[in-house]
């Protein structure tokens, strides 16, 4: 168990680092960081780390949102992390299928960033590979099709 614990810190030091990377990334577009966020929540799949899968997958999901907000209205996104509040506030939310509301309202538990240790355990144990292949499938659906709404904000704009 002590071994899981340790591995568990090392990864997520390792997640902390690749997002503190992708955070200065020079002349990247945000849509650009959220690809590479992608990229990252694909490896942490390929690699079996479910968990950290589903934390990025909520970043992708985050990031992208906060982008159509930045199309949609002069000032800045909230410093909130719940999806429906961000959709909602750009509106974006009332666009949303009810599957698409259902996604939402699932991943908001994967925002594990600071969250006591027994809380990541509880997702973690509910997470496999079946489940969150579903969730990596989901979030790339959800992030092309907020990327094509931006396409449009942005062509009437």
């Amino acid at each position: 168990m002590r071994e899981n614990v340790r591995d568990r810190d090392r990864l997520e030091h390792i997640v902390e680092a690749i997002d503190r990377i992708l955070s200065f990334a020079d002349g990247k577009t945000k849509e650009e960081l959220e690809a590479d966020d992608l990229s990252v929540a694909e490896l942490l799949f390929n690699n079996g780390h479910w968990l950290y899968t589903g934390f990025m997958c909520h970043q992708v999901v985050e990031k992208t949102l906060k982008c159509y907000w930045c199309v949609c209205r002069d000032d800045d996104p909230p410093f909130i992390h719940e999806h429906w509040r961000i959709a909602e506030g750009c509106g974006l939310y009332t666009k949303m299928s009810e599957e698409q509301k259902g996604f939402l309202e699932g991943i908001k538990r994967l925002n594990i960033e600071a969250r006591y240790q027994e809380f990541k355990d509880d997702v973690a144990r509910t997470l496999n590979r079946e489940t969150t292949a579903r969730i990596l499938e989901q979030t790339k659906q959800m992030h092309a099709w907020i990327l094509e709404k931006i396409k449009e904000k942005s062509s009437t704009r």
